[in-house]
């Protein structure tokens, strides 16, 4: 990411990371939250692959679970962070079930594709 403190106001105060460990000399954080787990690295010209342009990870998102969602999403409102999409209800086949989970997708400050869910359980697969 371009900005440490920036990318942990982010994933620290609005989605509710904690700090395990950083090196702040080295600008580098890892984060977790549940199960969760993201290490933030601001550049510094190594591991690039490419020149670096925003919105930096065009075509992937990452996606993560946040339970509770709503208090997520009332402090992303509360300091006007724009949705790219707004919460819906959303049904995945996996087998012979469907998985449930509520979710939203946002982006962080270096325009990264994050998609918030929570989880709304398991029912049968309906049709094909």
């Amino acid at each position: 990411m371009t900005d440490l403190e920036r990318s942990l106001h982010f994933w620290r105060d609005l989605l509710g990371f904690a700090i395990a460990y950083d090196r702040p000399a080295a600008r580098f954080a890892y984060l977790t939250r549940g199960s969760v787990q993201i290490m933030l690295y601001q550049i510094n010209g190594s591991w690039e692959t490419a020149e670096l342009e925003y919105p930096f990870g065009r075509g992937i998102n990452f996606q993560t679970k946040i339970e509770p969602l709503d208090p997520v999403l009332a402090a992303l409102a509360a300091v006007s962070w724009p949705l790219f999409e707004g919460p819906r209800e959303a049904w995945y086949r996996v087998g012979e079930a469907e998985h449930g989970q509520r979710e939203c997708l946002v982006q962080d400050p270096d325009g990264y594709l994050v998609r918030l869910v929570e989880s709304l359980g398991i029912r049968a697969a309906v049709g094909d």
